[in-house]
Order: structure tokens, then sequence, then C-alpha cells
């Protein structure tokens, strides 16, 4: 049985990211790439679905599981190497200590690193290696060499395990090699191997073509050594603080803090917030391709938002409005190339069909292509397990504005344009205003009838603002006349159908008279100020109707009588809104958007104590998942999210300008 969610670790090479389980077992790993089919998939399956553990013997039952209440298992520590995806475990148990450390080679190769390190005393360590292709649908032909390697002692003959099954190949290194099971069903290879105070043992698999010759033995103290040295790096490239600059909309701060306000601001700490940004910053790296720039929304497809429920998705694809977001974010914190990389992805993925831009595009921002079922159990039998998504072929209106908006944002920190980059925002604005009547399916990606959403029209007016901004203040060619035109129209259209007086609130689409997380979203794109009466009227409607008890937000509510968001089982068995029964999981990434608007309105003791609630969500690792079930104490979703930890660096950076406005203040 898989672990809990929460109970993971992403590994990174920025082309793929295998996860390791507290107990020592990496059972997610999509090689080459992040969108690849699974190669150990028993994260929604069993471990004969794929598999490697490594983990104490005393730990391990007689069935391969790991239980570290048995006896002889005194503590398990995990944590990273500082600013790196290199994950160690220490292993406490009654004989010594032991240390796992585990990574991925920042090479060209597809490749996991497993090194085991004796601290004190004697550990015996098990080793189950069950080898998949195809998530778990395809068992390889395994084979033993002796070849001929050289290190710093001299030549020496080594054996691996080479398995290959289609165009898939792996090579399995270490000593001593596990053994075939002698029941030949179980397909699974299999040993034990003592490790004393001193004693290194180091195993390694790589994945390559099954057409190519496998790979040479890498140099694990030279390897483990560069892969240290290169995150580091990449992470003292950091922008420490947002600066006013990049925080201009923010509203004005009128009064000094309250003396609650000032011990709440205490929550968080200057160092504490810093870690926190490197970490998410380093999750947003590692989930976005190193050749492409292609950000994935997550790790994981199919694990449940709803524990057992259906409500299961692929995000191991690019979706632009993160891409957009991660823009910016890293243009933020010193991270330029990144950011370029970002930029021409969006480019690239609009130019495909810059007259109906896509909602979601694959890594290299191709079309996405059908939703395929794979047949595996599923998390805690939660199903269907869906490769690829079908909201692709969804149409949401707002796609044009965060391109266009981040764009607009790009010229006035001075990047100019290129030959490519006008002309393609030309494009899509005149899809705007060719599209500009038609209905779409949400931000949430409703499946029941389109809507006009008050958030995508917003998005729409964005994307005209920007196409005016870029020729009234910047100069460049256009048909300004006409965007201005559909801007004013829609600017009068939302306050007249998205905007309910006798609620004093915006709506979630024209005619409902309900609210949704996506309007929190109005005021960053100048729609409506943060602190004006109607938005404040918007928020306070989502917080009375949109929280559970925690204060964690929904993102919308699913079935209109259903009064109570904590109770899990009412109305189970109804199909709302979205297609499914039942309500979703609070989202994490709403939630922390919740908190942005909170601090920029000066309610900055709210803000700490519903951002406390969220950090209370992350692992001991820092990874945030997509949703979290309070009833259950239990992160949901896929895991982790680049839109949780691109949401959260904005609250840091927008509480460390608050509340240094506000010490100046005081």
């Amino acid at each position: 049985m898989a672990s809990w969610i929460e109970d993971y670790a992403l590994l990174s090479n920025m082309r793929s990211g295998p996860l390791v389980s507290r107990t020592g077992s990496v059972d997610w790993w999509c090689a080459p790439r992040f969108d690849s089919p699974a190669m150990f998939a028993s994260l929604l399956g069993t471990p004969d679905n794929g598999r490697w553990l490594l983990a104490p013997s005393c730990a391990v039952d007689e069935d391969g599981e790991v239980d570290l209440d048995r006896q002889g298992v005194t503590d398990v520590e995990r944590f990273y190497a500082e600013n790196t995806f290199v994950l160690h475990t220490v292993w406490t148990t009654e004989t010594g200590t032991v240390r796992v450390t585990d990574f991925m080679p920042l090479l060209s190769r597809t490749a996991l690193i497993r090194r085991v390190e004796g601290l004190t005393g004697e550990v015996e360590i098990f080793q189950d290696v069950r080898l998949r292709f195809n998530f778990g649908a395809s068992v390889p032909w395994l084979s033993r060499f002796d070849v001929e390697e050289s290190d710093e002692s001299g030549e020496h003959t080594e054996g691996v395990l080479v398995g290959m099954a289609g165009p898939d190949a792996v090579v399995f290194r270490g000593e001593p090699l596990p053994e075939a099971d002698e029941d030949r069903s179980k397909r699974r290879h299999t040993g034990t191997f003592t490790v004393a105070a001193g004693q290194t043992k180091d195993f390694s698999l790589t994945w390559f073509p099954s057409h190519s010759t496998p790979p040479e033995a890498m140099d694990v103290n030279e390897t483990l050594t560069s892969t240290l040295s290169q995150w580091q790096e990449w992470s003292g490239l950091y922008d420490p603080a947002a600066s006013e600059t990049k925080l201009a909309e923010h509203a004005q701060v009128k009064r000094a803090p309250t003396e609650a306000e000032r011990a709440a601001e205490l929550t968080v700490t200057q160092d504490a917030r810093e870690d926190i940004i490197h970490r998410s910053l380093l999750v947003v790296r590692g989930l976005m391709h190193q050749a492409t720039g292609g950000l994935i929304a997550s790790d994981t497809t199919s694990l449940p938002e709803v524990l057992g429920g259906d409500r299961t998705w692929d995000h191991r694809l690019s979706w632009p409005r993160d891409a957009a977001l991660a823009l910016e974010v890293m243009l933020d914190h010193g991270h330029d190339r990144e950011a370029a990389q970002l930029r021409n992805w969006l480019l690239r993925a609009v130019a495909g069909d810059v007259d109906h831009p896509s909602n979601v595009y694959g890594l290299d921002g191709s079309v996405v292509g059908r939703e395929r079922l794979v047949d595996l159990p599923g998390y805690e039998r939660a199903r269907p397990v869906r490769e690829g998504n079908t909201a692709g072929s969804q149409y949401q209106a707002d796609v044009a504005g965060h391109v266009l908006v981040v764009f607009e944002r790009l010229r006035r920190r001075g990047v100019q344009e290129d030959h490519l980059s006008w002309p393609l925002q030309q494009g899509l604005l005149r899809a705007v205003v060719a599209n500009y009547e038609d209905k779409d399916q949400g931000v949430w990606e409703m499946r029941g009838e389109p809507q006009h959403y008050t958030y995508t029209r917003v998005m729409m007016w964005a994307a005209l603002q920007a196409g005016v901004d870029a020729v009234r203040i910047h100069g460049l060619p256009g048909d300004v006349e006409t965007w201005e035109e559909h801007r004013d129209q829609l600017a009068h259209e939302i306050w007249t159908n998205g905007y309910d007086p006798e609620a004093g609130s915006f709506v979630q689409y024209y005619g409902s008279t309900a609210v949704d997380a996506s309007l929190l979203q109005l005021p960053k794109v100048g729609f409506v100020a943060y602190d004006d009466e109607r938005m404040l009227g918007t928020v306070a409607r989502i917080q009375k109707e949109l929280t559970d008890r925690s204060g964690l937000l929904h993102r919308y509510r699913n079935l209109p009588e259903l009064t109570d968001l904590d109770d899990v089982e009412a109305f189970a068995s109804s199909i709302g809104q979205d297609g499914f029964a039942g309500q979703a999981a609070p989202s994490v990434s709403a939630t922390l958007q919740l908190v942005d608007q909170l601090a920029r309105c000066e309610r900055v003791e709210e803000a700490v104590k519903l951002l406390d609630t969220v950090l209370g969500t992350a692992n001991e690792l820092g990874l945030l998942s997509t949703t979290y079930s309070t009833s259950e104490r239990r992160a949901t979703g896929n895991f982790p999210q680049s839109e949780s930890h691109l949401n959260l660096i904005r609250v840091l950076d927008t509480l460390e300008v608050v509340q240094g406005r506000r010490a100046a203040q005081s």
C-alpha cells in the first residue's frame, strides 16, 4: 500500500521527478520525462506495479512492507541538503544508524542514485527492486552481465542488471546486486546486505533507450559533489526580497499596526521566510523541464482530491496561467534564465493556434491529445487513473489574458518585444475580439453548461487593456481603437452582470448569485482595487461561504444546497456544477490567494494566521499538495503542486512589503 501523500519527497533532474516515501520506497518515477509512462507506479497501485525499496531489514515485514512501528526501529528522520534536491534519510535502529542519500545527477542521462552509509554500529538493509514500464503493465526482461569497470583502484569486474521492454531499458548497478526471487511469479529482485559504521554502498538505476548501449558507470562521489554544487549555485542567484517597485500595485497602508498585528508578524521570521521561498523556488525549478522550459502543474497523475473519489486528474502537463505566474516569480527573485525560458515557452505554445489558444499544453508546448484511462488500482482505490487531460479540449477564455498581462508587465520592466512576441500577442487580441460573445467552461474546468464566468470576462478585459497599454504607453502598432471599444464594453458588462449590488459582491458567473475563489484574482489585473468596498464585500462572502472550519478555502460550492462544507458525506451522491458528486476538498492555492488579499488590505493578523494554517498542511520538507482534507488531516490531490508553491512565494513577498511599511510607520 502506498504511503500518505505528504510522506513523499520529490527528487529532480529538471526532466523527471521520482517520489521517495518516508519508508525508503521509490513509488513513483516517470522516465525519461515528467509526462512519460511511469516506470515505478506503486503510488497508484501495489508494490507489484513497480518500486525500489531500501530500508533496514528490521522495519520490513514478511510481505516486504515497511512498518515503522516494528521492534528494532527507533527513529526515522529525513531532510534535504541545504537548497538542493539531495535527500537524506537517517534510520536509527537498535543495532546502529544508517543514512540513505537519494538524488538525481544533473547530467544528460536519466539516473537515480541511492547511497547507504553506516554511521554507527551495524544495520542490515533489505532491498526490493520491481522494475516495470508503461505504468506497471510491462515487465522487462532482465539479464545479468559482468562488465569491466575502472575507478581509482584500477580495473575490476562489476555485475550489472539490464532490463528492457520495447523502447525502454534500464541498467542497475551496485554491490551486492539483488537476486531474482525464487518464486518467479513475484517478478522482483531482492537481497540483504550489512553496513557498518564508516562503510558505504552505492546503487544506481539509469534509464536509456533500448536501442542504445547502457551508459557507463558514474563516479558517485564526484557526481554527488557536482549535484550539490549545481543546485546550491542556482539557489545562490536568489534575490532576497521583493522590492516596493515589484509590488507597486499594493494599496498604501494608512495606519500603524496594532500590538496584536505586531505579534502576528513575528510568526514567520525572516530566516524562515527565506527558507520557505528557497524551497518553493526549488520546487518550481524542479518541475520545469530543463530543455523546453515547460512547467508541469504537478509531478503526479490521479492522486484524488477527495480520498476514495473520482476527482483524479493528470497534472503532468503545462498550464499557461502557471507559466505566466512563474515567469514573474522567477524574474522577481533573480532567476532571469528561467524567466526567459518560461517566456519563450508561452510564445511557442500559443503559436500552435493563436486563434484558439489552449488552457493546457504538453511540456514542449504541443497540443494535448486524448485522455487515456490506465489500468491501475488507483491511490487508495481512487479511480480512474488518467494519462492526459480532457481539459485541453475545453474553451477557457482567460488564457489570452494571462499571456498578455505578463508580457505587459515585462514591457514595464524594460523587456523589449521581438519579431515573434508582439505579432503573436496581436493574434491573441484578435482572438479575444472574435470570441467576444462566447461562453466558456471557466478556470475550474467545469463539465456543465458553458457560462459567462466573471473571472474569465475580467481576464478578457485585462488582455484588451494590455493591448491598449502596448500601443498608448509603449508605442507598439495595433488596432487600439477596436481594443478600447471592446474593453469598455466588457467593463460595462461585468459591472452590470458580474456584480450583484444587492449582495454587495461579484458573482461566479452571469445570472448566478454564488461566489467562487477565482474572484480573488480581480484586483491582481487592475480591474478593481484590493480595498474597494465591492471587492471587500466579495471577500467577506468568500470567507463566509467557501471556507471550512480550519479556514482553508474551497474553490467553489459545487451544490447550492450544500451549506456545511465540512460535512463530507452531505450530498455525496448528488452531481454538482463541476459534473461530479459531492464537494471537492479545500484548495491550498486558493487559500493562499485569500491570504494575499487579506495582507494587501491591512488585515495582517488574519493573513498570518491563515498562512500558518496553510504551512501546517506542508510536510516536514516544505512540500505542498493541491488540496487538503481537513476532516482526514491529510494532503490530497496531485503532489507537489507548482501553483501552491508559486502562490506561497507571492504571499511571503506581499507580507514582506506590508510588514516593512508598517515597521517604518511605527
